[in-house]
């Protein structure tokens, strides 16, 4: 034990050095223009190492609260995001009433990038007859809309939309990454857009018309922690170079070039910022092999080992003494096994959802305690049926050549349920290997990030090598 918490003094000696020496934190949504304008942030912000990009974080909400909570200094946002979604200001706010908001948070709302970036409904072009305005859904009740997550929560998204138009259909959840692809299969007739979209053209949409100008002005900001310019003036001064910079049509050829053409999001950004408007479309996309055998396999293998070993590390400490105090105090030992098989009924995200508040941060340690809390129940089982099946003459035998109750876990009933111990150690890692993708969704890395970023993109390739 001593050793123990010597290692973890050093440990958080050493989170404490590197958080000291940090570079600026960039965050970004889970969609594709926020993961090119978090690379295009994170590059332009200086040299290699002034910035670290922290990719996929989730929605809006997750992450608004890791920049309240300081787990990232800013992010790329927009204004009708901001004064709607997040401080419910009155339609027609502008930057400086959201700002006004923002200042008793410690943020703050700046460096228009040059683009808006509007919501709409769009239905395929062929099927569209007589739609073309959002009121003319209003007489097709038969229609399916098939809209983002966050859409369908949002007070600017589907409530608020279907109030002000009279909208009598009941639309299903589906992620924005493959909702194109769903529509142009007939599976949904309404999908949301974001007005930037590259698959727009692609897949033949028409647009319908916001003829009750529901949607507010969507202006791309970058939303950033008050103390970002005096913690980092140098790197701040760059970034200030990008305001006015990214055009509609940029921003359009960029999200094509990262959804059609399958170029990288790092890639993408470089392109830009040197001054290649094209973003090399037509470039051939990266094959399986390619992917699995790149650099970025053996980051993402390290953080995933990482957090499966440090988990189920903490859970084998915990967990054993656990099953000898379940087996030692039976009504007591019914309240744990209670207990740990709940935690296991919990869905992931959910958990990880509660989490997140309740740490005040995201990144490592929610998908950490994430998965201790999932490895714990077939350790603290198996601890359990291993000291049970010991048998009584064992005991008694060690009792009487005077060994004593401790004596007696030790040299007796441990060893001979080490096997049933290690086999739920084994079942523990298994499903931590697999939870552990859940960490991308809240920046901790893993696997997972091939695989959100793979949804995100509708890119099979992608998926394919996270779940290899």
């Amino acid at each position: 034990m001593a050793a123990l918490l010597l290692a973890l003094a050093l440990a958080l000696g050493s989170v404490a050095r590197a958080q000291a020496a940090e570079p600026l934190r960039v965050g970004s949504k889970r969609f594709t223009e926020s993961y090119i304008l978090g690379e295009l942030l994170t590059q332009a912000a200086g040299a290699p190492g002034t910035a670290r990009h922290q990719p996929g974080l989730g929605n809006t909400a997750i992450v608004f609260e890791a920049l309240k909570a300081g787990s990232i200094d800013l992010y790329p946002d927009y204004t009708g995001t901001l004064a709607s979604e997040i401080l419910k200001l009155p339609p027609g706010a502008g930057l400086a009433q959201i700002n006004q908001a923002l200042a008793p948070m410690g943020l703050a709302a700046g460096i228009p990038l040059g683009f808006e970036n509007t919501y709409a409904l769009a239905v395929a072009d062929e099927r569209a007859g007589s739609l073309r305005r959002l009121s003319d859904l209003a007489r097709q009740p038969q229609l399916k809309p098939g809209l983002s997550h966050e859409f369908l929560g949002r007070a600017d998204g589907w409530p608020g939309l279907a109030q002000r138009y009279g909208l009598p259909q009941r639309p299903v959840g589906l992620d924005h990454g493959v909702a194109y692809e769903a529509l142009a299969a007939g599976q949904v007739d309404v999908i949301d857009i974001y007005s930037t979209d590259a698959k727009i053209r692609k897949y033949h949409l028409r647009v319908l018309e916001d003829d009750l100008h529901f949607f507010p002005r969507y202006d791309a900001v970058v939303v950033y922690r008050l103390d970002v310019p005096q913690r980092f003036p140098a790197a701040w001064q760059s970034l200030q170079r990008l305001a006015g910079r990214v055009s509609a049509q940029d921003m359009v050829a960029m999200n094509a070039a990262a959804e059609i053409d399958g170029r990288s999001f790092s890639e993408i950004a470089r392109g830009f910022l040197a001054g290649d408007k094209t973003n090399g479309t037509g470039r051939q996309r990266d094959t399986l092999a390619s992917v699995l055998l790149s650099p970025e396999t053996m980051r993402l293998t390290r953080r995933h080992v990482g957090l499966v070993a440090a988990a189920v590390g903490a859970a084998t400490l915990v967990g054993v003494p656990l099953g000898i105090v379940a087996v030692r105090r039976r009504r007591l030992g019914h309240g744990v096994l209670g207990v740990v098989s709940m935690l296991q009924t919990v869905p992931s995200l959910a958990l990880l959802a509660m989490l997140i508040p309740l740490l005040g941060r995201i990144g490592v340690w929610p998908a950490m305690v994430a998965l201790f809390l999932y490895a714990l129940l077939p350790i603290v089982r198996n601890t359990c049926t291993g000291l049970q099946q010991v048998p009584q003459g064992m005991r008694d035998a060690a009792r009487a050549l005077g060994f004593r109750s401790a004596q007696v876990l030790r040299y007796v009933e441990l060893p001979l349920a080490l096997p049933i111990v290690l086999a739920g150690v084994k079942t523990a890692t298994i499903i931590s290997v697999g939870t552990a993708t859940i960490a991308a969704f809240v920046g901790a890395g893993g696997y997972g990030e091939r695989i959100a970023t793979g949804l995100a993109l509708n890119d099979a390739v992608l998926l394919l090598a996270g779940g290899v």
